[in-house]
Order: C-alpha cells, then structure tokens, then sequence
C-alpha cells in the first residue's frame, strides 16, 4: 500500500470559481485540505457576506468538523479553480495512525486561528 500525501494526492474533487464548497450552517462531518488553488472563508449574514481569509495550497479548513459535528461557523468558496481533499473522520484517524505528527499539525492550526480570533476581538473592544 502506498503512502499517499495529505497535502498533494491524486484524489480530490475540483470547483470552479464562486463555487461552494460547503455552506456556513451546513452540518459538518469532514475537514478539508487545499490541493491546488485558493479558498475562500466567509461568514453570511443577512444576506452579506464578509470574507474572513483566502487560505492556500495545503491549509486545512473545516477541521473542528471532525470533533464536534456541529454546524459550520463560515461558508467555504472556490476562488479560481481549486482542488480539494475531503476527510471524514474514520479516514482522519487511519492518517493519524500512519502520521502522529499530523494530529499536532491540526491542533497547531487551531491554536494559531484561537489566538488570531483572540486579537480580533481585542482590537474591536479597542
């Protein structure tokens, strides 16, 4: 069996540009990872949307999927054509099993977005 890269293997599902990958307040029961391309991360409400980030090649979104299933706090779109990997949980774990070093790679990524949303929030008490 041949290990596969997270970041740049064969599978993966293609969108165009505008297209959505999954919509804020979609239940959540994968994370993705950028292959190729740019993805953009929005909130919507009331109809506006307010663009939180463009995340690149080999960032993992919609993470926080994987440990609580709850719903989707943004709405993921394609910006260009873009490649994405999808990763339920079952397959996550099979990852973590080959990779340990992966399950620190995520949690080092929500720690950056926690402290990131921790400075946002002061600069708007500011």
């Amino acid at each position: 069996m041949r290990k596969q890269s997270i970041e740049k293997g064969a599978l993966g599902k293609v969108y165009q540009d505008g297209e959505f990958i999954t919509r804020q307040g979609d239940v959540g029961q994968v994370m993705y990872v950028v292959q190729q391309g740019k993805v953009e991360v929005l909130m919507e409400k009331e109809g506006h949307e307010t663009l939180l980030r463009v995340a690149g090649e080999g960032e993992f979104l919609g993470e926080m999927a994987i440990f609580d299933h709850e719903v989707r706090s943004a709405s993921l779109r394609a910006k260009g054509e873009v490649k994405v990997l999808t990763i339920d949980k079952k397959n996550f774990l099979k990852r973590i099993h080959i990779d340990p070093s992966l399950a620190f790679r995520i949690v080092q990524t929500m720690s950056q977005r926690v402290r990131e949303l921790g400075d946002e929030v002061a600069r708007l008490k500011g």
